[in-house]
């Protein structure tokens, strides 16, 4: 205040002596824009700088200047701060060392040699620049994490120990910066920023490719350009981490990039490895979704994944498949348990009704009725009483139940937050802390938390032993659930409770496929070796032909196999051969090569594929189709796997593979019952005539289907006459057969040459026509009972019980 009171006046020209930290303040001043406008109560007294008058008459007073700083963050923000605030490192980076340090980092487990190699490579003296390298969701990020927790740890070597691991943003760097040369600055200032810390800052780059182009507008320079002086020199030392598929379409193809980093691959781990994993991690969901994960959950997840999510890699599928069902489950124990919820729906429901007979009683004038309402309604109030008295108990233990859940999770919480202060104090050298958590507070914890541990089972209000209304634990059915939305798999074929269905199968196939025995028990052998895992888990689980004449069977057996495993029909991918005649159609199944019409469409065999990976695939009629076609299946078979014309794998580990053909047929009419060696000799010669031997080497079991006779047909006359019944139960309707009339329509529908086709043309005809006719002419009506029976070789069709509603309509006629 004094030195501006000091000022000499000579030709309007002005002589001031101001300390050095009011000029500072005064050059903010008058860079900023926002100036005057933002400071309208100072604007009365501070007036530009425009003439040595003005300065005389308006002097401006450091007190004016702090209150115009602290009135203006914009402004404020522009002085140079000693504090750190305009780190570049802090605006456009992540420190990972510093996560390390609060314990936000998750556990790296089975990764040491890949964490010893990229340490290894920054130990150098130039192109200390590691780049993680591998397939979407293996670990690379994790092993940069596992980087930084060794460095805070001090695992690492002297040139590391002190150094800190910052992940850079590229996306924070390029947004935002919409003038020309406003991202080069940016980052110019990160890499000089790192050149100031004379190594003690490491970046790390995940998605490495992004900095191919980032940020190259016309005439500016891309962000690989900008770093690499520095790399080749030592100046900035570099951890970059990118999928093989972008590593080869982007760095490769930049040679003076790709020189300044060093390869360090990452592979996907084993599903044991992937156990491991998860169980290093499982404490941390544990406490993040407050529920307990058992062990078989984990096992689960690792195998379940890796055999029914093969697009996906470990152990990232399986650490999304634990968090899931955690979070499905979290959900379950906040929500209302189900019995409860039914029992309070079935309060509301039987309350309305009671107001609404209570509403009636008045009305009633017959004395009869009113006893009957009144009967109802003490009914009524009973068993209301009742569920309410249920409604309160299981109230009172779901209530119960979930404070033990969430005593339990909150306990766990104070662990997981002990076990990282004693692991702070330890790396502090706070002996005396660390004891005194370690021998007295953890004990305790663990010690209560043994004690809430939720049971299995709960107690009633009579002390009676009951089950939960509330689980807490996620099993290994909640993993299969998961991955059933994920993929349509019904979860119980994930687990092992369904093996001892599959013992079962081949009856389960008899009752829908008559006359083939021979065919269903290869077939079940096939999906039983399957199911025991004693199969080659690189081939399909089977790849079978079907031989045999039209109509007896061929296509109905792998619809029955297909509702056997997925339970519906929908899971068989169908695709006729005859579609691919010509040479050219090959390309369909794979999709069109780059360059041709249809490349964004995909191949019908693949994309089907890919959508629905376990499942049955049919070729039918394979005779028909361009021997080319066959080639491309040769992979398929024998390897389990398919590249279609993008360049993607798609996976036929999970599916049964059948091929169905009419070749042989006319020999196996001829010699089915007589003599079957010369018939399957013959078969198979016709098989090698026309197909390549590299093909059927492929082929697991080659199948013959034999000719249908009549007792065939009269088992098949059954599971139709069946169906017919439950379509007429719709509408009320019950039909009895006699065995006469299914014998004529089996001697109607016989005919060795076409197999079953013609018998259900007969049945269309001679039943479901004739019933048709009678519904719409009135003679039959809902709630009739109809029986049909054979009188001279002809279909008789008679009712002999007549419903409410024919009885309804007769009385009206008359």
């Amino acid at each position: 205040r004094s030195a501006l009171q000091k000022t000499v006046v000579k030709k309007q020209s002005i002589t001031m002596k101001i300390p050095q930290c009011t000029l500072l303040a005064l050059s903010v001043l008058a860079a900023s824009t926002a100036f005057v406008p933002s400071t309208p109560n100072l604007h009365r007294n501070i007036i530009p700088i425009t003439s040595s008058k003005q300065l005389t008459t308006a002097p401006i007073t450091p007190r004016q200047t702090a209150l115009h700083l602290s009135a203006n963050p914009d402004v404020n923000s522009r002085a140079p701060s000693s504090s750190g605030q305009d780190d570049p490192l802090e605006k456009f980076g992540v420190d990972f060392t510093a996560r390390a340090a609060e314990g936000k980092l998750d556990p790296v487990i089975g990764r040491d040699d890949e964490i010893r190699r990229a340490i290894q490579i920054l130990s150098r003296r130039t192109k200390n620049n590691p780049v993680l390298i591998g397939d979407p969701g293996v670990g690379k990020t994790a092993i940069a994490e596992g980087i930084a927790q060794r460095m805070y740890a001090g695992d690492v070597p002297d040139t590391l120990k002190e150094c800190r691991l910052i992940g850079l943003d590229m996306g924070a760097l390029i947004a935002g910066a919409s003038y020309r040369g406003e991202f080069e600055e940016r980052l110019k200032k990160v890499v000089d920023r790192v050149k100031e810390s004379e190594g003690e800052i490491i970046l790390f780059i995940d998605e490495m490719h992004t900095v191919v182009g980032a940020g190259a507008t016309s005439g500016s320079m891309d962000a690989s350009n900008l770093l690499k002086p520095a790399l080749a020199r030592g100046q900035l030392r570099c951890i970059g981490a990118t999928t093989i598929d972008e590593y080869r379409k982007y760095i490769e193809k930049d040679k003076a990039l790709e020189r300044r980093f060093q390869q360090v691959y990452v592979g996907e781990p084993s599903p044991e490895d992937t156990v491991s994993i998860l169980r290093g991690l499982k404490p941390k969901y544990e406490v993040h979704h407050g529920v307990r994960i058992r062990d078989e959950a984990l096992l689960a997840a690792a195998k379940l994944s890796s055999r029914y999510l093969p697009d996906r890699f470990l152990p990232d599928k399986a650490i999304d498949l634990v968090d899931e069902a955690c979070a499905k489950l979290k959900n379950q124990l906040t929500s209302k348990p189900e019995a409860l919820d039914e029992v309070d729906r079935r309060i509301i429901q039987l309350e309305m009704e009671r107001l609404s007979l209570s509403s009636d009683q008045a009305k009633l004038l017959d004395q009869k009725s009113a006893e009957a309402n009144r009967a109802r309604l003490y009914h009524l109030d009973s068993e209301i009483e009742e569920l309410k008295l249920q409604q309160q108990d299981l109230t009172a233990r779901w209530m119960a139940e979930k404070g033990a859940v969430d005593s339990y999770a909150g306990l766990q919480e104070q662990i997981a937050q002990v076990v990282f202060e004693i692991e702070k104090a330890e790396k502090e050298y706070d002996l005396q802390k660390a004891a005194e958590l370690k021998y007295g507070t953890l004990p305790e914890l663990q010690r209560r938390l043994e004690e809430t541990t939720p049971e299995e089972e709960g107690e009633n209000g009579m002390g009676t032993q009951v089950e939960k209304l509330l689980r807490d634990e996620v099993i290994a059915e909640d993993i299969a659930n998961i991955i059933s939305v994920w993929t349509g798999i019904p979860a119980s074929k994930m687990l092992d409770s369904e093996k001892n269905k599959v013992l079962t199968m081949g009856q389960k196939l008899r009752e829908r496929v008559v006359g083939q025995d021979e065919a269903i028990d290869v077939v079940t052998q096939a999906i039983q070796r399957s199911r025991a895992g004693l199969n080659d888990p690189t081939r399909p689980i089977a790849s079978l032909i079907f031989l045999g004449p039209t109509g007896v069977g061929k296509t109905e057996l792998a619809k029955a196999l297909s509702e056997f495993l997925f339970d519906t029909e929908d899971a068989m991918i169908r695709i006729d051969m005859s579609e691919y005649m010509e040479k050219h159609t090959v390309s369909r199944l794979l999709g069109a090569p780059p360059g041709y019409v249809g490349y964004d469409e995909g191949g019908q065999l693949t994309d089907a594929v890919r959508r629905r990976p376990y499942s049955v695939l049919l070729f039918d009629e394979m005779e028909k189709a361009h021997p080319d076609v066959f080639n491309v299946m040769l992979q398929m078979l024998d390897d389990g796997r398919l590249t279609d014309s993008k360049g993607r794998s798609v996976d036929f580990k999970n599916c049964v593979i059948i091929f169905t053909s009419n070749i042989g047929s006319q020999d196996i009419l001829e010699l089915n019952g007589t003599d079957q060696d010369l018939m399957k000799e013959r078969v198979t010669n016709a098989m090698k005539e026309n197909f390549k031997p590299e093909f059927l080497n492929r082929i697991d079991d080659t199948v013959i289907f034999n000719s249908l006779s009549k007792d065939n047909l009269r088992g098949i006359v059954d599971l139709e006459v069946r169906k017919l019944e439950k379509r007429l139960q719709e509408r009320d309707i019950s039909m009895v057969m006699t065995p006469a009339a299914m014998d004529t329509i089996a001697d109607i529908g016989f005919d060795p040459v076409f197999g079953a086709r013609p018998l259900k043309r007969a049945i269309q005809r001679e039943l479901e026509t004739a019933v048709a006719k009678g519904i719409l002419r009135g003679d039959f009506a809902d709630g009739d009972e109809i029986t049909i029976d054979s009188e001279n070789g002809q279909i008789v069709i008679t009712r002999t019980g007549v419903g409410s509603n024919s009885q309804m309509a007769s009385n009206a006629y008359e």
